[in-house]
């Protein structure tokens, strides 16, 4: 039996958790790129949403998480309770999440769908793959919002990205699939484009999400612009 060992350290983060909205049950956040959601195993990875916001708020927990070089919106139970309900809504598919991002290249439809298994495969750690026999179902639309060059050359497309299901990487590997992959992408080709190189973040936020409160049962609409 293979291990899979991680040997990734995280460079310090100096960028602060912003409090988007909070009550006596939930947090709404926006997350910095470059930090991680929760503390690795090594303790060099200490740092995370998770250890920071603990210090302040004792007892909260994370009901989902953003990748390393992702930015945006996460909301963070207070509670036991609220998290299994919070949880709850996850798992049915009930929580919309939106999210913004620059794509490598001009995407030619104005929108679509992309409906590609994603896979885990020790071999490739950390890296997910398309696979149609041991993949599991993953969904994701797009929406272009403009088309751009950058002051380099490298052509761009802002798109808004919906994901109707949530496989690990699925966004990132999915605008790989498009044969646009997400600027700033390390591991699915964002680096790779002429121009590219030198990009400082991951270009992928998480600008929309919209959940039902546990408690009060409001409909709560977070929205939070990405920062590129």
């Amino acid at each position: 039996m293979s291990v899979i060992v991680d040997n990734f350290i995280a460079p310090p983060c100096l960028d602060e958790i912003e409090i988007l909205w909070q009550d006596e049950h939930l947090l709404l956040i926006n997350k910095p790129s470059g930090l991680l959601s929760l503390s690795g195993k090594n303790p060099q990875n200490l740092d995370s949403v998770h250890y920071r916001l603990v210090q302040n708020f004792p007892g909260c927990t994370l009901v989902h998480r953003l990748d390393f070089g992702t930015s945006g919106i996460m909301v963070i139970a207070r509670n036991k309770a609220i998290n299994a309900a919070l949880c709850h809504q996850f798992s049915q598919r009930a929580v919309e999440k939106v999210y913004s991002a620059l794509l490598c290249g001009h995407v030619e439809n104005d929108e679509g769908v992309i409906d590609a298994p994603i896979a885990k495969d020790p071999a490739l750690f950390p890296l997910m793959s398309i696979c149609a026999v041991t993949g599991k179902p993953a969904r994701s639309r797009y929406l272009v919002i403009e088309r751009f060059y950058q002051t380099t050359g490298l052509p761009l497309t802002r798109v808004a990205l919906t994901p109707e299901t949530g496989r690990t990487h699925q966004l990132r590997i999915h605008c790989q699939q498009l044969g646009h992959p997400i600027l700033g992408c390390d591991l699915y080709g964002g680096l790779e484009w002429p121009g590219a190189e030198t990009t400082p973040r991951l270009m992928l936020h998480a600008s929309g999400l919209d959940f039902v409160h546990p408690v009060s049962g409001e409909t709560i609409n977070a929205r939070h612009a990405a920062p590129f």
